[in-house]
């Protein structure tokens, strides 16, 4: 396996069911880390729509709540899941990790560390930051939280990927 890929890591479904990311082999992906009481928790809607605008494409949001910003994630599990369908979202959400120091998710270290990911340094620096990710499972761009999904530079961004995957 590409130890310079997102498939070598296993995360938790909200129900603490055990899913390895090669389940999205061959996506395109924007990796989110989300909370439900920040100021930029509309862009949950935002990426709900962005979600649905290729969903006839291969290309997937997957959510992950934090509490590491301020605080601003107190909900756990299913209640997670009830907050996020109050914004129509349909995009996996997983289980609240850590996305910053030395506690962080395994995936949220690979994220942030271009001698791991072989690509880009960049720490998450509040809720919504987002990165997405090449169908091999590369790190290719990140995008600051006040970047809005539906912005033409996130969906430039994944038309690209999704052109380059259809393409090889």
């Amino acid at each position: 396996m590409n130890s310079r890929s997102i498939y070598q890591f296993n995360v938790l479904r909200l129900d603490g069911e055990e899913v390895s990311l090669s389940v999205y082999k061959n996506k395109v992906l924007l990796i989110v880390n989300i909370a439900s009481e920040c100021s930029f928790t509309p862009q949950l809607k935002e990426l709900e729509i962005l979600h649905q605008e290729f969903a006839e494409e291969d290309f997937e949001i997957l959510a992950f709540p934090s509490n590491d910003f301020g605080g601003q994630e107190p909900l756990e599990g299913a209640a997670i899941q009830y907050f996020c369908t109050g914004f129509g979202v349909n995009f996996q959400v997983f289980d609240k990790i850590r996305v910053r120091g030395s506690y962080a998710h395994p995936l949220y270290k690979f994220l942030a560390d271009k001698k791991q990911n072989g690509n880009l340094s960049v720490l998450p620096r509040w809720n919504f930051h987002k990165y997405l990710i090449n169908h091999e499972g590369e790190v290719m761009d990140y995008y600051y939280p006040f970047t809005k999904p539906n912005s033409s530079r996130i969906k430039k961004d994944i038309i690209k990927l999704i052109q380059a995957n259809k393409d090889s």
